[in-house]
């Protein structure tokens, strides 16, 4: 009797994504269907880089939806020429505290496609450690305090091997605006650990008020400020632009209200390290640097300011996000220009004028 040939296996044409679904299939094996949600526009026809996004119901420490992307890793065949990365070589997670809710609300689907449209019209991955102010609530329209986010490892899913590379799956973590101040200071993996003793699944919740409000908590941060300082070298802001003349000598540094705040931290946190902070617009930067004796020199479209520490401790002391021009006897010939900075929507419409 003649034997049938052997029939080869078909070839899986969603290598990662089958991967990433048998990583959750070992966490929540109970839930072999989660509820998932693809947009309206796939990444096929340029609707950015989220093919589809998977919802868990979780129970530990307490009830919250784990949300998992699929799109910034290489789902089907292998494109990029790393063998050892898939794609951007990350999926994000994003943990939201649940209710009686039959599925996660409209607007975390939203969120996640958001962030996936924002690094494949960037090019600028996300990776542990990194933190976003969000101008505005998490939740648009919320009056949650909730208002930045930080990217954490996830500590369940963690990273997989797929056939197209490795995966690392990085949470989502929302944060409030004192909590975000702290990661700029600080180190972001320190905050998130002084987070995670509230809240050890980080689990973002539109209710939550401030870790920071515990006073046991806002001390190991104030500590570890001063001990270890600010691993942020670079801050962006939208209003920074300069002057020099060489009769008299003179610099005129004109900066936006609302980097102020932040620029005040960073002379405790940088320059109070003896460590560098350049604040960066476009196209013209300024860079403080600690120094023995105050003076400037412009290079290119940077202006490299030399601060002493009196200066510094002057400028710590009356420097505001409040417009007007501010001067200092430490600083001999630089003037700084504080000018009123406006908050704008996701429509583009002012919301805040601060200064």
């Amino acid at each position: 009797m003649a034997c049938e040939p052997e029939q080869p296996e078909p070839a899986d044409d969603a290598p990662g994504w089958h991967a990433i679904d048998a990583a959750c299939d070992r966490l929540y094996p109970d839930q072999p269907e989660p509820l998932h949600m693809a947009p309206a526009l796939s990444p096929v026809f340029g609707g950015g880089l989220i093919y589809g996004i998977s919802a868990y119901r979780a129970a530990d420490p307490a009830p919250h939806w784990h949300l998992v992307t699929y799109g910034f890793s290489e789902l089907h065949a292998k494109e990029s020429d790393d063998p050892a990365v898939s794609g951007w070589g990350f999926e994000l997670t994003f943990r939201l505290a649940r209710g009686d809710e039959a599925e996660p609300p409209g607007w975390a689907f939203n969120f996640l496609t958001n962030l996936g449209a924002y690094v494949g019209r960037s090019g600028n991955p996300f990776g542990p450690g990194h933190h976003m102010d969000l101008n505005g609530p998490i939740a648009l329209g919320s009056p949650t305090l909730i208002r930045g986010i930080v990217f954490a490892p996830d500590p369940d899913l963690g990273a997989i091997d797929t056939p197209n590379g490795a995966v690392e799956f990085l949470q989502v973590v929302g944060v409030t605006l004192d909590e975000l101040a702290a990661c700029e200071d600080w180190v972001t993996a320190e905050v998130v650990g002084v987070i995670r003793a509230a809240n050890p699944k980080l689990v973002t919740d539109l209710g939550r008020r401030s870790v920071l409000a515990d006073p046991a908590a806002a001390a190991r941060v104030e500590a570890g400020i001063d001990r270890d300082g600010s691993q942020g070298e670079t801050t962006y802001a939208a209003v920074v632009g300069w002057k020099v003349k060489k009769r008299p000598a003179s610099a005129r540094v004109a900066i936006g209200a609302r980097a102020v705040d932040g620029l005040v931290r960073k002379l405790r946190s940088r320059l109070g390290h003896g460590r560098p902070f350049t604040l960066t617009g476009r196209p013209q930067s300024v860079r403080l640097e600690p120094a023995g004796g105050p003076g400037w020199e412009a290079d290119g479209d940077t202006l490299a300011v030399r601060l002493p520490p009196a200066a510094v401790a002057a400028m710590r002391a009356t420097l505001k996000p409040v417009r007007g021009e501010y001067t200092w006897p430490e600083l001999p010939g630089v003037t700084v220009e504080v000018r009123p900075s406006e908050v704008t929507d996701a429509a583009g419409r002012v919301v805040e004028v601060i200064g």
